[in-house]
């Protein structure tokens, strides 16, 4: 999987490469699904939310640009796997589930992993977790119509937000504060699933 979907894509940082082939997918994948588990393709895991397609997982982990000292804030656990993704490299992730199912199951997955650099909570994640800012990166994988400004407002300087923006037509966007200063980049179309919770009233 790495080399045909990961490497033949451009993705080049070696921590990022590593964590892709230490981390089984087949885990994080409901038993139905798991002779598709190392497809490049998004598989369902209940209650209308996705696994990523792993391409998109070792962009946004690239994109985050994190190394072991970094502390990183994940919006939308699903399965864990972008979490473990990021625990293989970060010093530390907290991650955000709104759905209290799929908070349970990721919860005992990365638990009987032996993730101790993982804190997961259900809840929304629009507040972000301010009690545990700032973060050197903020990866949200789901997508909002527009970015939530409490987590702008979390980020370390320095800091990048990775998030995929937008309704029916959606860029991956990389939102960096340096200096007081806020600049974005599109990186290229996606489609997620859209992102629930507060976002929702705004």
């Amino acid at each position: 999987m790495v080399e045909r979907t990961i490497l033949s894509r451009g993705i080049e940082d070696e921590r990022v490469i590593e964590a892709m082939l230490k981390v089984e997918r087949r885990l994080f994948v409901p038993k139905e699904y798991r002779i598709e588990a190392y497809e490049d393709t998004p598989l369902p895991i209940g209650y209308s939310q996705t696994i990523s397609q792993p391409y998109i997982v070792a962009l946004m982990t690239e994109l985050a640009e994190i190394d072991s000292t970094s502390i990183v804030l994940e919006i939308g656990t699903g399965s864990g796997y972008q979490a473990a993704i990021l625990a293989e490299i970060a010093d530390f992730v907290f991650t955000i589930e709104i759905i209290p199912p799929l908070a349970e199951r990721a919860k005992k997955l990365l638990d009987s992993l032996g993730y101790d650099n993982i804190e997961l909570r259900c809840g929304d994640g629009f507040h972000g977790w301010p009690e545990k800012a700032p973060f050197d990166a903020i990866v949200v994988t789901a997508a909002p119509a527009r970015i939530p400004e409490p987590l702008l407002s979390q980020l370390a300087d320095g800091g990048r937000l990775v998030v995929p923006l937008g309704e029916r037509q959606q860029e991956l966007e990389v939102i960096t504060f340096s200096g007081g200063r806020v600049s974005e980049k599109s990186v290229l179309p996606v489609r997620f699933v859209p992102m629930t919770g507060e976002i929702e009233g705004e």
